[in-house]
């Protein structure tokens, strides 16, 4: 596998498929360019999802974020992005991606997008006392 920016996603066999399990991970160092003034922009990428019968690798998904640090991109359009290529490569139950931006001329900008299967319905949740 390289280790260059890629925007190719791999991935692997959910070890689970009969099972509704979430995995929230945490992109801590997201960068990408103001397509306006070519500034970087960062941001904590967070993902959570339900495999399907996917799962998305990790280095492949690190490769990924990296392709975009040289990329200008409007928050809300770079979000989408990710979550469509995410998506399209893993095919979940559900999938939410949010991505917090720090601040760019004084104003923090968080962007929540999301996918679920048009069959899928969560678990409802169990309240222990």
């Amino acid at each position: 596998m390289s280790t260059a920016p890629s925007r190719e996603l791999e991935t692997f066999e959910n070890p689970n498929p009969e099972r509704d399990y979430a995995l929230h991970m945490r992109v801590p160092e997201f960068t990408c360019l103001c397509p306006k003034t070519g500034q970087p922009d960062f941001a904590t990428i967070y993902i959570d999802y339900v495999p399907d019968r996917f799962c998305v690798e990790l280095k492949a998904l690190k490769l990924y974020m990296w392709s975009y640090r040289d990329e200008g991109a409007f928050h809300e359009a770079v979000t989408n992005t990710i979550l469509t290529d995410l998506v399209n490569a893993v095919q979940p139950r559900f999938m939410r991606v949010t991505a917090e931006f720090l601040v760019r001329g004084g104003i923090y900008t968080t962007v929540v997008v999301e996918h679920r299967k048009p069959d899928w319905q969560p678990p409802v949740p169990v309240t222990l006392p």
